[in-house]
């Protein structure tokens, strides 16, 4: 069975990671790596597939960045494109991005088995694009694999059979315990690199529309953070978007330490060793 995995932005590295190799374990699949670009900073999407451990995607689509209309349908176009030619028995997304949005339209319209991994999830906000994106997906999905029983029940009570549903837990797990195994030897190195000490500093992520795309919501937030800081060092890789606004509205970070993104082994590392996490993500 030829099954594409379809990924387009940083989390679904973490998700497709598992799945492709236990796919590969199995003689019966052949699995192949669609990346369609929506992160479009090829070279830190090429990192992450490097500290999981991933091969170079076997098909890239270069889609880039735009607004979130223009991304998904040039996404579309390249995804027919793709699935016309290649015809895959079966197309797998991940989450909740423009990508899995995107492949889960092409399929529905080509005819193509769609199975959605991370299934069910919900915040029941419309006001969120990934709401939108993992409502629409799970309506077209043939295989709805679910993290957790409150992802299950939603799909039940939005009426979906329940022999399509499974339980199969979150695979980001999975992930995080493969790639704990490889960083242990790593850990002083990576504290070392950004001098930091074991449990005597936060870890922050921030990037949510909601909380960066407003001057005064991120004003508000950076004054609480700097309150933190004053009692201990807080640790903030800065997402591009969170920065650009920050350096548009002049908000200074002011005792928090702002990074570069990180490569997945170091922010697990950082994560594991840090006194307590504040974030907008899962």
């Amino acid at each position: 069975m030829k099954i594409f995995l379809v990924v387009g932005a940083r989390p679904n590295f973490m998700k497709l990671a598992p799945l492709w190799r236990e796919l590969k374990k199995n003689g019966e699949f052949e699995p192949y790596v669609v990346h369609t670009g929506q992160h479009y900073d090829y070279e830190m999407s090429k990192v992450f597939f490097e500290d999981l451990e991933l091969p170079e995607p076997d098909f890239y689509l270069g889609v880039g960045s735009e607004s979130h209309a223009r991304q998904t349908a040039n996404m579309m176009i390249k995804l027919e494109e793709l699935f016309l030619k290649e015809k895959p028995d079966l197309v797998a997304v991940f989450g909740d991005v423009n990508s899995t949005l995107a492949a889960a339209l092409v399929t529905s319209k080509i005819l193509i088995p769609l199975a959605h991994v991370e299934a069910g999830l919900r915040s029941f906000r419309r006001s969120m694009p990934e709401e939108i994106n993992r409502v629409v997906t799970d309506l077209l999905s043939d295989y709805l694999f679910a993290p957790d029983e409150i992802a299950v029940e939603n799909l039940k009570n939005e009426g979906k059979d329940e022999k399509n549903i499974y339980f199969v837990g979150n695979i980001m797990i999975d992930s995080l315990n493969y790639i704990l195994e490889k960083i242990e030897a790593l850990e002083d190195t990576i504290l070392e690199k950004y001098k930091l000490k074991k449990r005597q500093y936060a870890l922050l992520t921030l990037h949510r529309p909601i909380n960066v795309d407003k001057k005064e919501t991120l004003e508000h937030l950076f004054n609480i953070f700097r309150k933190i800081a004053a009692r201990i060092q807080i640790v903030f890789p800065v997402h591009p978007r969170t920065r650009k606004n920050m350096e548009i509205w002049g908000i200074e970070a002011n005792g928090v330490i702002l990074l570069e993104p990180l490569r997945y082994r170091e922010f697990v590392a950082l994560e594991k060793n840090a006194l307590f996490v504040l974030t907008d993500s899962g």
